[in-house]
């Protein structure tokens, strides 16, 4: 085994697609089985025997929707398309890209008109930075990213309802350790098949399932404003985060000891900032206790398979 996590594969990391750390190598074969079987096992337990996920264009949510469509087939698996008027057109044509490969059930849904009503009216072609917001100061991206994203999810929901299945989530080891989602919008799902891998480890999996070339490689990016990048919004690299965090979290090591490993003490601190700053996204809601039994303290069952509905 490499360290604590899946076994290691041979061949050449990325095959020139993506940048590998060497430690990240996984096989891609065991975890697409294991995550092919959690997504049905989560279905089961649920009583659900449909799916649905946002589709963004992007490698993250490609995969998923592979993974998804392997795991219970194509025709069970609706992917909502959610643009908003600055996004890019070519993430919406790569989402449709991946719906007409898969062979899945699609719906575009326009959150303009959604994310704009709330803002207010906005001056010029496209929303930027400056527009006003609901009490006349200017709205920022990272509110207006916030919000689209949870428009996003509330239009998953309302899908999910008219569809008959449970929202999967799209986010990656990486994102969910440091923070980078929305409370309530990206990481608002039922459950999460891809949360264990890093984005490097992913981009593996993304290669191996048959992910166009062209989604693999392009820039990861939210699409919240044009030329917008998730490299260039958090500081650093995916690959560089990733050794950091597998060295800093699968394996438990201190901050001296990744100083010996050459990681730059203000980047492990700047790093470590950001996970133990995201923590409350990673857990549900704290419960005061008033009862003698309370739910997700001393009230802890498992996911049981519901009865056959009648």
């Amino acid at each position: 085994m490499d360290g604590e996590g899946l076994p290691a594969a041979g061949g050449a990391p990325g095959d020139g697609l993506f940048e590998l750390p060497p430690e990240l190598a996984i096989d891609t074969r065991v975890a697409r089985r294991i995550m092919v079987e959690f997504i049905r096992g989560q279905l089961r337990q649920a009583g659900f025997e449909r799916a649905v996920l946002g589709l963004s264009g992007g490698i993250d949510s490609a995969v998923v929707a592979y993974l998804v469509a392997e795991a219970i087939g194509p025709e069970r698996l609706l992917c909502v398309l959610m643009p908003y008027r600055t996004s890019s057109p070519e993430s919406l044509a790569d989402a449709r890209t991946v719906v007409e490969r898969l062979g899945c059930a699609s719906r575009v849904v326009d959150i303009s008109p959604m994310v704009d009503g709330y803002f207010g009216r906005v001056q010029g072609e496209h929303l930027e930075p400056g527009a006003l917001g609901v009490e006349g100061r200017e709205a920022s991206g990272l509110r207006r990213g916030n919000l689209m994203a949870r428009m996003r999810m509330a239009v998953l929901y309302d899908q999910s309802a008219d569809w008959g299945g449970l929202v999967v989530g799209t986010g990656n080891k990486t994102e969910v350790l440091i923070g980078y989602s929305t409370h309530f919008g990206d990481d608002g799902c039922a459950f999460d098949p891809v949360g264990d891998l890093y984005k490097s480890q992913l981009r593996q999996v993304a290669a191996d399932i048959g992910v166009p070339e062209r989604i693999i490689s392009k820039p990861p990016s939210a699409d919240l404003w044009p030329g917008q990048t998730d490299e260039a919004e958090v500081g650093f690299s995916y690959p560089d985060v990733d050794r950091l965090l597998y060295w800093m979290v699968d394996r438990r090591r201190s901050p001296d000891e990744l100083a010996e490993r050459g990681f730059d003490p203000r980047f492990v601190e700047r790093v470590s900032r950001m996970v133990a700053g995201s923590e409350f996204k990673r857990q549900v809601p704290p419960i005061a206790k008033l009862g003698p039994r309370t739910s997700g303290v001393d009230y802890l069952y498992p996911r049981r398979r519901p009865a056959p509905r009648p």
